[in-house]
């Protein structure tokens, strides 16, 4: 782990990319491979929005990279999606408190630099599958439920925008519904389709706040 952050992964991306041409609100998202799995150009023909999606990534990570891979693109919104690997223990164990400092870390770098800011709601999980049987022990449904409770409290007190994917996906059991996910993790396309509306609202609340 020479670069614990993994910023190599964009560097030449965001080397190559343009500052934003006049007029343009550009929008950056960045996250764990939730995000990288998003087909933003399909999900938002014509929009140009950047994916700074890392798979297995943790909060930690994405705070290290956080100017390369967002303020350094020069966005006029972030929209920040993480957190479900820190809950699993990926790397390393974190206190829910040490997931929330990462998350206002992040927030307050974006106001620093006058970006809006967009907090992603962490999805709801299973372990319908085979594929997803150890899936809900290792991310504990009550502890999102608490983080997500948190996130959004936080994010009415900062002035905020906040996509509530999680109620989007979830069923009546408290776990993502089976017919969004194969792995219990990953959203399919039909569980994109149902995150898009919500994150293009919440996009919209966050622009109107940069006029």
């Amino acid at each position: 782990m020479q670069d614990f952050g993994e910023r190599y992964i964009y560097r030449e991306a965001n080397a190559a990319l343009p500052p934003p041409h006049a007029g343009e609100q550009r929008v950056v998202f960045i996250g764990d491979s939730i995000t990288d799995r998003w087909n933003l150009a399909s999900s938002f023909p014509g929009k140009g929005y950047i994916n700074r999606g890392i798979g297995s990534q943790v909060t930690s990570q994405m705070l290290l990279r956080f100017h390369q891979d967002v303020i350094a693109l020069h966005p006029t919104v972030v929209v920040i999606l993480a957190g479900i690997n820190d809950v699993q223990g990926f790397l390393q164990q974190e206190r829910p408190d040490q997931i929330e400092a990462n998350w206002e870390a992040m927030a307050d770098l974006a106001d620093q630099h006058r970006i809006a800011v967009v907090f992603g709601a962490l999805l709801p999980v299973n372990d319908y599958t085979e594929a997803a049987r150890n899936v809900v022990k290792e991310r504990n449904p009550a502890e999102l439920r608490v983080l997500n409770a948190w996130l959004r409290a936080f994010c009415a007190r900062r002035g905020y925008a906040f996509a509530d994917y999680y109620a989007a996906l979830v069923d009546k059991r408290g776990l993502m519904a089976a017919r969004y996910t194969n792995d219990g993790v990953h959203p399919l396309d039909n569980g994109y389709a149902r995150m898009t509306p919500i994150a293009a609202a919440a996009i919209a609340q966050a622009l109107r706040k940069t006029q």
